[in-house]
């Protein structure tokens, strides 16, 4: 069968070391057509017009008035001039090596010997302080995966609210037996409103192929945007979830990823903080299991003052299954008052399992509050010796933690067919949960 290869997927913004093989990633994916088929359902009038995200990203006024050239830009607090004309790039806090290519080669044409070499993420996000909502967006896993779930997709779903509306709809991307099935979605959330989106990716019949969505989330002045997106796909398919997010001033995004089944599993989402107070909340739970991949990227451009960004990620790792998850919270030069957290809990259930945490705060502001860790461990060795000692082998023990994982997953079900859809995955992997089947 003839394959593509999305290459450079979920990277880094700012690439760390190049040797560890963590910087990003190369998708290849069996060339398939497009089935485009999907479910929607959505309360009358919440259906928008196509460029409605445009529109509203065209409508947000750039971070910095006037021209870089308008106004002196300050160093960072570690440098020993206190200004510079804009025209000469800063030396950034957010210092970041990588061996993939010469420091030198961010150094302009005719500089002098020593000065200071910057990394390419430096002059990017020199440049990009200057820049509208529209020219710096993007998504997670990068601008290659969002053109293919494009193509895909077709034609983009639109929901649009209408200020101070509370509405709620739900997109279903099925697997299709041969074929490659996405969705594209762009949500604007219109100043004071709410809206509550459920996302599924499911396979209730067997097949094999490609399963995605491309989602684009506008939330305007004091919007709230609640998202929930379930997979629950069978082995033998491909799942890539690419997101991006644009919040205005006081809006508040909760997204919460639920990643329990797919051969491979492909999760990206950037966000931009643009506006003064907003917040960003995001818990993804996942279970790797036997054979499979898991690999995410978040990245988060904190940019407006007193903006909050929380990441936090649990999940539980069996058989041989291997998990990337790279967290990138970026603390812009003038969010001043800033907050930005990230946390993630692992449970190694088995020896032979591959796990990478890649936890990342970049940071060009002193008046912020950036935290990051990881908790990381297998089951003791006391308590597979309880587990045993009551006639609980190790397999046991470990089908108990799954267990766990798809119960808490039927329990936070946004409806009745999603709960479903995880009893029938549980089932698939031999675990029976009573929540399903009410």
């Amino acid at each position: 069968m003839e394959t593509l290869t999305i290459e450079h997927a979920n990277a880094l913004p700012a690439p760390t070391w190049h040797r560890l093989g963590m910087n990003d990633v190369d998708i290849e994916l069996p060339a398939l057509e497009a089935a485009q088929s999907v479910e929607v359902q959505a309360e009358e009038g919440l259906r928008g017009e196509a460029g409605a995200f445009e529109e509203a990203l065209a409508a947000t006024p750039s971070m910095a008035a006037g021209e870089p050239g308008d106004q002196p830009v300050e160093r960072a607090a570690d440098s020993e001039v206190s200004s510079v004309e804009p025209a000469s790039l800063p030396t950034s806090a957010a210092h970041q090596v990588d061996d993939q290519e010469s420091p030198t080669a961010a150094i302009g044409e005719g500089a002098a010997i020593d000065e200071q070499a910057l990394s390419a993420f430096q002059v990017e996000a020199f440049e990009s302080r200057y820049l509208s909502a529209a020219d710096v967006f993007s998504t997670g896993m990068g601008p290659e995966a969002s053109e293919y779930l494009e193509y895909l997709a077709g034609e983009p779903i639109v929901f649009a609210t209408r200020p101070g509306e509370r509405t709620c709809a739900t997109v279903r991307v099925e697997g299709v037996d041969g074929a490659a099935n996405a969705a594209a979605i762009d949500v604007v959330a219109a100043p004071g409103s709410f809206l509550s989106l459920a996302i599924g990716l499911d396979s209730p019949v067997q097949g094999a192929g490609v399963v995605g969505t491309r989602l684009r989330v506008f939330a305007g002045a004091d919007a709230r945007v609640d998202v929930v997106s379930t997979q629950t796909l069978d082995d033998s398919w491909i799942v890539l979830d690419d997101a991006g997010i644009v919040l205005d001033e006081r809006a508040r995004v909760q997204l919460r990823h639920t990643v329990l089944g797919a051969g491979r599993a492909y999760t990206g989402l950037a966000a931009d903080l643009r506006g003064d107070d907003a917040r960003l909340d995001i818990d993804t739970r996942y279970l790797g299991h036997a054979h499979e991949t898991r690999d995410f990227n978040y990245v988060a451009h904190q940019r407006g003052r007193r903006t909050v960004c929380n990441l936090d990620a649990n999940g539980v790792l069996a058989g041989e299954s291997v998990k990337t998850l790279r967290g990138t919270i970026e603390l812009v030069h003038g969010c001043k008052g800033s907050e930005g957290s990230e946390q993630e809990t692992v449970l190694l259930a088995d020896e032979r399992v591959v796990n990478r945490t890649v936890p990342v705060i970049l940071c060009d502001e002193d008046d912020v509050a950036g935290n990051h860790g990881a908790t990381i461990g297998h089951v003791a060795p006391k308590q597979l010796f309880y587990l045993a000692s009551r006639g609980i082998s190790p397999d046991d023990a470990e089908r108990l933690f799954i267990t766990a994982t798809f119960e808490e997953a039927a329990l936070t079900a946004p409806d009745p067919r999603t709960r479903a859809a995880v009893g029938r995955l549980a089932a698939q992997r031999g675990v029976r949960i009573e929540e399903a089947s009410r």
